[in-house]
């Protein structure tokens, strides 16, 4: 048996599991029609099945559980991070390309440009290891690029781009570049001190998008939608900060906490009329100003 049905196994055990926690009966049956769709053989004994446990904790990192009361077997959600899901959304779109190869028409892509990722992996062994970069930048609205020197310090993904948080040695602030906009990646031997009160997660938990604001403190918003738009934010929250309040056939009403900033004015600008500011009152006046100059262009 190849690697790569091997792998395909695991991971379609693991999809099974994370949907509903299922018998071992309920997870050979999906492992019937997943040997459909791929022209290969993923059914196993069970005693197959309990080592392939084993080797999903050990290369996936994911454990998968068996109650005994119930009969069933199930992630522990608590353990089953961002990350492992990401894991497997990228090995599903990875396995879908691979049929579509010879199946294009089947297969609608977004044209895009590249979006820098082939320097994820050198931006990852750098920031692990401490390690100045250089690299050449070229801001959208400036014609020049420029040479930068940075310390990574971390990277982060918003509306399908990635981009680099570090300490740009010109004037020791931290600042947000953009990986499709970076080229020339130069991975140098300087070693750098890692700043201790660096935190990703603390620095923008309470923000939209890529802007940090440093002083501004989070103020609480609430939004109300339009019952269809808020079929849409209910399944995909805004922000994890995001409470509902109302959900009735009139009004799906939300609450954040947020800074202000331009990707999150953007951001509510591109909900029009199905959206609308209740507070505060600062956003309310800065959302019906752009409204106000957009309907002025017609």
């Amino acid at each position: 048996m190849s690697t790569t049905e091997l792998l395909l196994r695991y991971i379609h055990i693991v999809n099974r599991v994370s949907k509903s926690p299922a018998t071992f009966k309920e997870i050979d049956e999906y492992l019937s029609r997943q040997s459909a769709f791929q022209d290969y053989k993923f059914n196993i004994s069970q005693r197959q099945f309990l080592r392939d446990l084993k080797k999903i904790s050990s290369i996936l990192e994911i454990e998968i559980y068996y109650d005994p009361r119930q009969g069933v077997y199930l992630i522990n959600e608590a353990e089953f991070s961002e990350l492992s899901r990401r894991r497997l959304e990228a090995f599903d779109t990875f396995n879908a390309l691979k049929i579509g190869d010879t199946t294009s028409r089947l297969i609608h892509f977004e044209k895009r440009r590249p979006q820098g990722t082939e320097n994820l992996f050198g931006l990852l062994h750098a920031i692990k290891n401490n390690l100045q970069i250089n690299f050449t930048y070229q801001k959208f609205w400036e014609e020049k690029s420029t040479e930068r020197s940075v310390h990574p310090l971390a990277l982060k993904e918003f509306k399908n781009r990635w981009y680099l948080l570090s300490k740009d040695l010109k004037d020791s602030a931290v600042k947000t570049f953009a990986l499709d906009r970076l080229t020339n990646l130069d991975i140098s031997r300087i070693k750098f001190r890692p700043s201790p009160d660096f935190d990703i997660e603390e620095q923008f938990r309470y923000c939209f998008g890529i802007i940090s604001p440093t002083d501004d403190k989070p103020q609480e918003i609430i939004l109300s939608f339009t019952p269809f738009q808020g079929k849409y934010i209910k399944t995909l929250p805004l922000h994890p900060t995001q409470q509902i309040l109302i959900d009735n056939e009139n009004e799906f009403q939300i609450r954040l906490k947020l800074c202000i900033t331009h990707d999150l004015v953007m951001e509510l600008l591109s909900f029009g009329a199905e959206m609308k500011v209740l507070q505060p009152e600062t956003l309310v006046d800065e959302i019906r100003e752009a409204h106000r100059k957009a309907f002025k262009q017609y």
